[in-house]
């Protein structure tokens, strides 16, 4: 359980294709030029040595097949968007493509060949520690290609995974070095960050880095009622300063009209019934005003009680 815990944590799921299903790119054409070329071969060999025995026989037919497989091996169809790297005894010699190219036989091998697409990785870094001792889990996208196939082929062995591990290494030291806070709020300078580190890590190995995108950052719940909790506080402060702002501009109004109401009295009296005008306005509370009248009725009611 532990162990499967720990490479869930190290997980990479990179999807290096750029077609969707019912869009992908068909060899058929390669295919039949490959079969049709050797045929031809295999049928010109074939006639040739019918004029030269007069004859079909059995030597003749064996070495017509072996001059259809060296066509065979000879002629290659690179597609539009595929680098062909050629070596030539071991030594590399050239790259190839897009479209036909011949090598020597038995000399010449095509040792790899590199799709310049743009291609998709998806990786994640899970319950990774940030500066403040707060696991995060993180879900980012690279978008990447290859433009030197020499070097993708010569530099690296696999240079497909190690684009992906180097991307997932370079977001958990990013997010090792800043707080949960700033990962959380900076998307885009982490992004910005992924990208330099991963172009200076990829381009010894021709690979160039388009983008960088992180789709999403996944807190601890309880931080992430802390940092609600924060946020209210923070808002709640910003309305209250705003409030004590706009009575402080009421009063220095309301002075200015001291002489106009009949000083400071009728003024803290006006002041008065605007808040009552405010609170009736809300509908939310009952204010309840002392009368004299009250105070009369219980007085009668005394004198009645003594006569």
């Amino acid at each position: 359980m532990a162990r499967e815990k720990k490479e869930r944590r190290f997980r990479v799921a990179p999807d290096t294709t750029t077609e969707v299903a019912g869009e992908r790119a068909s060899s058929t054409g390669v295919l039949v030029f490959s079969a049709v070329l050797c045929a031809g071969a295999f049928a010109a060999a074939l006639a040739a040595a019918w004029l030269i025995v007069g004859a079909v026989t059995l030597p003749g037919i064996v070495g017509a097949a072996i001059v259809g497989l060296i066509a065979l091996s000879s002629c290659h169809v690179a597609q539009q968007w595929e680098r062909v790297v050629v070596l030539r005894l071991g030594r590399f010699n050239r790259v190839s493509g897009p479209g036909l190219f011949w090598t020597w036989p038995v000399m010449e091998a095509n040792t790899l060949r590199v799709d310049t697409r743009t291609r998709v990785t998806t990786f994640y870094a899970e319950e990774t520690l940030t500066a403040d001792l707060v696991p995060l889990d993180v879900d980012a996208v690279l978008f990447w290609h290859v433009w030197d196939a020499k070097a993708a082929c010569l530099e690296v062995g696999d240079f497909t995974r190690a684009v992906e591990m180097a991307a997932q290494t370079a977001l958990r030291d990013a997010i090792g070095r800043a707080g949960a806070a700033e990962v959380a709020i900076r998307r885009e300078q982490l992004d910005r960050e992924l990208k330099r580190v991963l172009e200076e890590k990829t381009a010894p190995w021709g690979v160039t880095v388009l983008s960088v995108e992180v789709r999403d950052i996944l807190l601890p719940r309880e931080l992430q009622e802390a940092m609600s909790l924060e946020a209210q506080a923070e808002q709640r402060k910003k309305a209250r300063i705003i409030l004590m702002e706009a009575e402080q501009d009421i009063f220095e109004t309301l002075a200015e009209m001291e002489d106009l109401v009949g000083g400071p009295d009728a003024v803290g009296r006006l002041r008065t019934m605007h808040l009552l005008n405010e609170s009736l306005r809300e509908g939310k509370g009952t204010v309840v005003i002392p009368s004299a009248f009250a105070e009369g009725f219980n007085e009668g009611v005394g004198d009645l009680i003594k006569g």
